[in-house]
Order: C-alpha cells, then sequence, then structure tokens
C-alpha cells in the first residue's frame, strides 16, 4: 500500500519519500515519467492522483524534518543529475526543503518532458525567492481546492 523511492531534498541531501502506491508493482522499475492516461495506474491510484490523497503519507517525512508542506517537488536522484546537467540553476530549488505541494504544483499543469521542467522551475525559483505567510495560505487554498475537485494530474 505505501510506496517508497530515493528523493532529494534541501542541500541536496537524499531521503525516502513515502506515497500511497497508485501504480502497478513494478511499474516503478522502469523509471519512466508516469504520462496522463498512463496504462500503469490503477484505476483506485488515478483516484489518489486526481484527489492528490497519494501525498499525505508525505506528512512521515515533514514530521521526521526531511521535508516542507510546502516548496519544490522532490524528485528522483536520477532525474536531478540530468536537470543540473541541462537547465541552468536547477540545483537553486534545493535552497530549501521540498515540499507535499507547492508553487509549481497548483499553477502549471502536470508535465512529463524536459519543456515542462523548466517551466515548473520558474516557479520553484519564484518560490524560493519570495515565499511568504500569504503566498503560503494561496498554496493551501488551492491545494484544498485540487484534493476536494479532484483537479490533479
Amino acid at each position: 500500500i505505501f510506496f517508497r523511492q530515493q528523493r532529494i531534498g534541501a542541500g541536496e541531501l537524499p531521503f525516502t519519500l513515502f506515497k500511497l502506491r497508485t501504480m502497478k508493482i513494478g511499474s516503478d522499475a522502469k523509471g519512466d515519467y508516469t504520462t496522463v492516461d498512463d496504462p500503469r495506474v490503477t484505476p483506485i491510484g488515478n483516484f489518489l492522483r486526481k484527489s492528490r490523497l497519494d501525498e499525505l503519507p508525505q506528512l512521515i517525512n515533514v514530521i521526521k524534518g526531511e521535508m516542507s508542506l510546502i516548496g519544490p517537488r522532490a524528485e528522483w536522484e536520477k532525474l536531478v543529475k540530468n536537470y543540473e546537467e541541462v537547465i541552468p540553476h536547477y540545483h537553486l530549488r534545493h535552497i530549501i526543503k521540498p515540499g507535499i505541494t507547492g508553487w509549481a504544483q497548483v499553477n502549471y499543469p502536470y508535465g512529463a518532458n524536459l519543456e515542462d521542467t523548466i517551466n515548473k522551475l520558474k516557479y520553484d525559483l519564484y518560490y524560493v525567492r519570495y515565499f511568504s505567510l500569504v503566498m503560503d495560505l494561496t498554496i493551501i487554498i488551492k491545494t484544498g481546492y485540487t484534493m476536494l475537485f479532484g483537479r490533479g494530474r
């Protein structure tokens, strides 16, 4: 029921991220991006993803001090290394702890390619530079809306 995966956090330190399993067992071994209508995602997993309930176990990571409620999304180590080679300033998103939700997640549609990653990075770096209580409250409200109305990926 739980899915664990190595991710990169603040200071580019690795940690084990917890999520609810949404894909068929063994699907993550391919290491491919998950796409919209991905056949590897189970029907229940699809609901969990749309409502973002699959992210709730990350509260364990928050309690352990590895994550924050709000911040840039924690990515796989392999992806981080690739992105840092081709996207200028990608490393700056690791100045702060990753979050369960963030400015990029609530403002940019789900995407799984390099162009989307570059665009999401702009939101992440904006948050890193300008984060505030008002911005965090805005993110929480937008995330709540997504969870209630299933507007996630």
